[in-house]
């Protein structure tokens, strides 16, 4: 019989470890450590989840997936970065598989040849975060997934075009078409302070 006092000194043990330490943990399938990477990167990631999928259900399902593919595949990480980057990039790629499997979305050729200036706006400019992510919402799949990768996950329109298998050009093109729609459906005014 177990001693349920062990599992609990072994539990509260692995909360004190910092993520990157887990991974040994993970590497060798244990199952308590797998367990509390996932309870402690559970809200880090489905809040990521939901950035790109509308649906709350089906956002959990990805993450459910994105989840078994890290434990599929911890031994593909190299220990050259961040673990928690690793995984924070498995669950955008699975987010980014979903919509692209539910949408059957489909690559904008013609908007390279567009030419838009991009209406940046100034550090003076303030937008409540909460408006800006129920905002961002509301644009085409298309301009939201160019537009998180971009300012949210940081990619570079090179990688994005990889990534959403356009091109650089058309990356740089929803992404000006994103921030333009996100001041009009927010009511900005560039000129106001």
């Amino acid at each position: 019989m177990k001693n349920p006092l062990a599992t609990r000194k072994v539990t509260s043990t692995l909360s004190i470890l910092p993520v990157e330490q887990l991974y040994l943990g993970c590497l060798a399938q244990n199952p308590r450590t797998q367990r509390e990477l996932f309870d402690r990167l559970y809200p880090k990631m489905r809040n990521i989840c939901f950035r790109y999928v509308k649906d709350t259900a089906a956002a959990e399902d990805v993450l459910l997936v994105a989840f078994r593919k890290v434990f599929e595949r911890i031994a593909q990480f190299r220990n050259s970065g961040s673990f928690e980057g690793w995984i924070r990039r498995i669950v955008v790629n699975e987010c980014l598989m979903h919509l692209e499997k539910e949408s059957h979305w489909w690559k904008e050729i013609e908007l390279e040849k567009i030419n838009f200036p991009a209406n940046q706006a100034g550090p003076e400019d303030r937008l409540h975060w909460e408006d800006l992510i129920n905002t961002m919402q509301q644009l085409p799949s298309g301009y939201r997934k160019v537009f998180e990768l971009f300012v949210l996950e940081g990619l570079s329109h090179i990688e994005i075009g990889k990534q959403l298998s356009i091109s650089e050009n058309t990356s740089k093109s929803q992404l000006s078409r994103a921030r333009a729609q996100l001041q009009r459906l927010l009511r900005f005014d560039p000129m106001q302070n």
